[in-house]
């Protein structure tokens, strides 16, 4: 099963690094990966996604948490959460194509970001089921560039990871 894990971690040199070099240690694979400082400079959010059994993840939460780095560790999808991907994604658009994509763009809620004469440049959000379907939609040798962030989580309502 697929698990959304979200760590709250020092904002310093070589946590990164510890985070992945335990995932890589143990075999566990990351799927994807994000990070960023949070409002606390001092403070980083990393949400990665992972796929594992229940006890697979209760052993990657734990080995988490003995981590210097790591002040807490949340595994998102065991409660109400919101999980969104950005993804930006370069089309050819030549002539009639060009309407179709335009079409697609709209279909998906998507933003056309850059035109050339040539080409689309799209602004994508969604869960990343939406990001895949809006792909599969489209022809894959109208596909010129692909860029995804990787899920970035939150918990619904009252459900906060903070100090």
């Amino acid at each position: 099963m697929k698990h959304a894990i979200s760590v709250l971690m020092e904002n310093a040199p070589g946590a990164l690094s510890r985070v992945v070099g335990l995932f890589s240690a143990r075999g566990y694979n990351i799927e994807t990966l994000t990070v960023a400082p949070t409002e606390d400079n001092t403070l980083s959010r990393l949400t990665l996604v992972t796929m594992g059994s229940d006890d697979v993840i209760e052993q990657i939460t734990k080995h988490l948490n003995r981590l210097v780095d790591v002040i807490k560790v949340v595994d998102l999808t065991e409660g109400p959460h919101i999980e969104r991907e950005l993804m930006l994604i370069k089309v050819r658009a030549v002539g009639k194509e060009r309407e179709e994509m335009k079409r697609m763009a709209d279909i998906f809620r998507g933003r056309i970001i850059d035109v050339t004469d040539k080409s689309y440049t799209i602004e994508l959000t969604g869960n990343q089921e939406k990001v895949q379907a809006f792909i599969d939609a489209l022809d894959r040798s109208a596909i010129l560039e692909t860029v995804r962030t990787g899920v970035s989580g939150i918990g619904r309502g009252e459900r906060i990871l903070k100090l």
